[in-house]
């Protein structure tokens, strides 16, 4: 039996919206809700597009969940607006779901920023819980989802909607490994976002998964990462003295954590922090 997957494509209603409807459509899922966050979106024109407000709490968790509970389809799958589905994406990721009864899949990226695009692979076909304490593997990506309908919710308490995504996955892959296909099946437009600065938002997030996932903190690898993010979102706060005391935790845990080094730069005025972010985002990474 074929699944039926249903779409859900969270905006803000100000966001040009064409190229990721048309890509979505290109996949021929069986639905499409677009789920809008404040202000009314212009009317999109495709009767094969179902347009609702956010009924939930106001933000990015609360528009995904409003479009899974206005879905009837076997399979649910996210699409960021400023993202952009490539041919075969969803007959690639169906087709895995059903072969091996995984009830997540995600899916290999493309990287768009400025006129640049790289390619960011996981290396695997499945993604475990431990993958992703040790690293955020930003292929793991919400545009890639597709996960099976009633099978998980986005938590809502996720503050200003920072690391949702992560979450989600981190709660998917504890309950099996996600099915993963490894080739880039989502264009990922970074230069589109508009969280990659809300510095304090990004610190309230990274709190709330280590409060929910302490495990994070136990993995040397990961308890770096998470540390060296927080020193250097401080620093581009100007917040020198949490930006050493957490690079100093950073350090601690992997003697070469190079997030730790780029925060000391931002806070000693060596270095911006958008300076930082944008030469990562060109090769295709974050901080």
């Amino acid at each position: 039996m074929t699944s039926t997957v249903g779409v859900v494509i969270p905006t803000r209603g100000d966001r040009p919206l064409r190229a990721t409807i048309e890509g979505v459509l290109a996949n021929r899922p069986a639905a499409v809700v677009v789920v809008v966050d404040g202000a009314p979106l212009d009317s999109v024109d495709d009767d094969r597009v179902k347009v609702l407000p956010n009924c939930l709490s106001p933000g990015l968790p609360g528009a995904r969940n409003t479009g899974i509970a206005a879905l009837d389809t076997d399979l649910v799958a996210f699409c960021d607006d400023d993202d952009v589905w490539l041919p075969g994406k969803l007959d690639a990721q169906v087709d895995l779901l059903v072969r091996t009864g995984a009830e997540f899949a995600s899916c290999g990226i493309e990287v768009e920023y400025g006129s640049r695009r790289v390619t960011r692979l996981a290396g695997t076909a499945e993604i475990t819980a431990a993958d992703l304490t040790r690293s955020r593997m930003v292929m793991v990506h919400a545009s890639t989802y597709v996960f099976r309908r009633g099978a998980l919710w986005v938590d809502e308490s996720a503050p200003a909607g920072q690391n949702e995504d992560w979450d989600l996955a981190m709660r998917a892959a504890k309950r099996q490994p996600i099915a993963h296909v490894d080739r880039p099946l989502v264009r990922v437009r970074w230069g589109r976002s508009h969280y990659a600065t809300r510095w304090a938002d990004r610190i309230s997030g990274l709190e709330w998964m280590l409060a929910r996932h302490p495990e994070i903190a136990d993995d040397a690898r990961g308890a770096a990462r998470i540390y060296g993010q927080l020193a250097f979102h401080h620093a581009a706060l100007g917040r020198r003295k949490e930006a050493r005391r957490f690079a100093a935790l950073a350090f601690h845990s992997r003697h070469r954590e190079p997030r730790a080094a780029l925060a000391l730069a931002v806070a000693a005025g060596l270095v911006s922090a958008p300076a930082v972010l944008s030469a990562l985002h060109t090769r295709g990474h974050g901080i």
